[in-house]
């Protein structure tokens, strides 16, 4: 397609890093009709900005223009000009309009397969590599409101014509189906690197399958990998597959996307908030934790919590434990950071830590343990106003005979299988029976009944003794009802006249309806009323001040 006489030919950028699929990719666009190509017109200006040292350095500079603007912007005959661009090749002299000019996209492909693919000899530093440019010129592009398209080599090869009508959609153009092939050997357009670079490319009729099967990862590479992968894992993030974003499921609070984590020693953004495959809690679900909520500007029964923590972590013979001013420290901190002085739920865990190697045994754990503060934007996860229904579940809560429940331990797999049962009969939790059929708690919550005007809750035997459920049996007598500790059957349940459930993340939550059964009459009845008000009123009131908490955030409403 040759342009009509007076239009400016359209350009659409490629940048890359070196040794990836750009070459498959710039003979692809050179099929189209209506595209002309040029090959790394960069290079000639880095080498000569840069003093780098290259075999074909001289050639290359006496025959090749240095001014990009008369390359990239000169008359053409096609609509468009697809120009390749290596990433490391993007110096700070070039000008302004090349960024701003035409479309861009970017193709990234995993250090892991690139860097072996490198002779000793001509092994770039990490800067000549590109992984830190191409995030840089991302970045830079977003500034400009220009979001540049992103695909994943790996993606390319699997599926070449699926990868290449997406970024053509993109780039708003239309897909030729010609760029799925072309004739084998060099190209007239081929930059002068091609006889040093090309060989294995020139080979090829289109785009390679990838091999099934990688070859060994030589370890002297190890180091520019680590520096590497994190810039491509930002990147491939923003990898569109047919013109959508993948794995970018829907989240449940959308300001938590931005979340700051604390895990290890330091605060990371959420999508680095990552801990060792070697951490006991990937090894075993060896870990500790607490569930905290922040109400204006104050922490919840902070202390209360700690020590049941620390109470976990000494049950379970955790060493090198951190102390509980370091743990405190790191909780406000976390909440600081993310601005989280209302509304916020916090998951804290502590882990046995990172082993020397793979293993059961504790004695392999001599890094320390591993705190991890999670602190999201959080309401109540239950209906509290209308109720929520339970059904019970055939998984039994653990006997103390088997894993004692005051252990406030990660090995969850008993709740997580009763919460299945739960989902699967579309209610909103499953109530968890003792070894002797007798009601002991939700999979996620304590439970309360209320019969005549009196209230009664299980032993805490078989349940966790939760902070909340304390809690709430203060406000009971505080309130000047009675109170009785002791087994309950189900069907007392069932023909409660009132229920609730009780728990840090949901607060205090009606329950409605049990098996089927409708509890009361079907509403919320005075007693929860009269107890939602009081905890209410309690955390209002109660809890450990953040610090730096301003009082101008009283009142305000904190919630992003």
């Amino acid at each position: 397609m040759v342009k009509g006489k007076g239009e400016e030919i359209e350009l659409i950028h490629l940048w890359s890093i070196p040794r990836s699929l750009s070459t498959s990719l710039l003979y692809s666009f050179a099929q189209r009709d209506d595209m002309e190509v040029l090959d790394e017109h960069l290079h000639p200006n880095f080498l000569h900005v840069t003093g780098v040292e290259r075999s074909y350095r001289e050639e290359l500079l006496s025959k090749m223009e240095l001014d990009e603007n008369k390359i990239v912007f000169g008359p053409g005959q096609k609509k468009y000009r697809f120009c390749k661009n290596v990433a490391s090749q993007h110096m700070p002299d070039l000008t302004d309009e090349l960024m701003k000019k035409g479309k861009h996209c970017i193709l990234i492909e995993n250090p892991l397969d690139i860097l072996p693919s490198f002779d000793k000899g001509s092994l770039p530093s990490f800067m000549e590599l590109g992984y830190a440019s191409l995030v840089s010129i991302y970045s830079e592009l977003c500034a400009q409101g220009k979001s540049p398209s992103i695909i994943d080599g790996a993606l390319l090869q699997e599926d070449p014509k699926g990868t290449l009508r997406g970024l053509c959609e993109d780039l708003g153009i239309p897909f030729q189906a010609a760029m799925l092939k072309w004739e084998a050997g060099p190209k007239s357009f081929d930059g002068i690197r091609a006889p040093h670079s090309y060989k294995t490319t020139h080979k090829l009729t289109g785009f390679k399958s990838p091999s099934k099967y990688p070859a060994p990862f030589p370890p002297d590479l190890y180091d520019l990998l680590e520096q590497s992968l994190p810039f491509y894992n930002m990147l491939r993030r923003h990898v569109k597959q047919s013109g959508i974003i993948s794995l970018q499921p829907k989240l449940p609070v959308p300001a938590n996307e931005k979340l700051l984590v604390w895990v290890g020693n330091g605060i990371v953004p959420r999508e680095s908030a990552k801990i060792s495959v070697l951490d006991s809690v990937v090894q075993g679900g060896d870990a500790v934790w607490e569930g905290l909520r922040v109400y204006n500007g104050k922490i919840f029964k902070l202390e209360e919590h700690l020590d049941r923590l620390f109470d976990s972590a000494k049950a379970l013979a955790f060493s090198n434990v951190p102390t509980r001013e370091q743990v405190k420290d790191a909780i406000f901190k976390t909440l600081i950071r993310n601005g989280m002085f209302d509304e916020t739920h916090i998951r804290l865990t502590l882990t046995r830590g990172k082993k020397v190697t793979s293993g059961m045994s504790p004695s392999l754990n001599l890094y320390g343990c591993t705190l991890i503060v999670l602190a999201e934007w959080k309401p109540p996860i239950y209906e509290n106003e209308k109720g929520i229904t339970l059904v019970t579940a055939t998984t039994r809560r653990n006997s103390p005979n088997n894993l004692d429940s005051k252990i406030h331990h990660n090995n969850l797999l008993n709740n997580i299988l009763a919460k299945i049962e739960g989902n699967n009969a579309s209610a909103d939790d499953a109530i968890m029976l003792d070894k002797d059929g007798y009601v002991s708690e939700t999979n996620a919550t304590n439970i309360f009944l209320v019969k005549k005007g009196r209230v009664a809750t299980p032993h805490a035997d078989y349940c966790l003794p939760g902070k909340t459920r304390a809690t709430v049996m203060d406000l009971v007598i505080k309130e000047g009802l009675i109170l009785q500790e002791r087994r309950i059957s189900l069907s007392e349940f069932h023909t409660a006249d009132e229920v609730w459930t009780v728990g840090t993340i949901g607060e205090l939550s009606p329950v409605v309806k049990i098996d089927g059964r409708t509890i009361g009459d079907g509403s919320v009845g005075p007693v929860t009323r009269r107890l939602q008000s009081a905890l209410k009123k309690l955390t209002a009131e109660s809890g450990v001040p953040i610090p730096t908490y301003q009082q101008s955030y009283q009142g305000a409403k904190i919630f992003p």
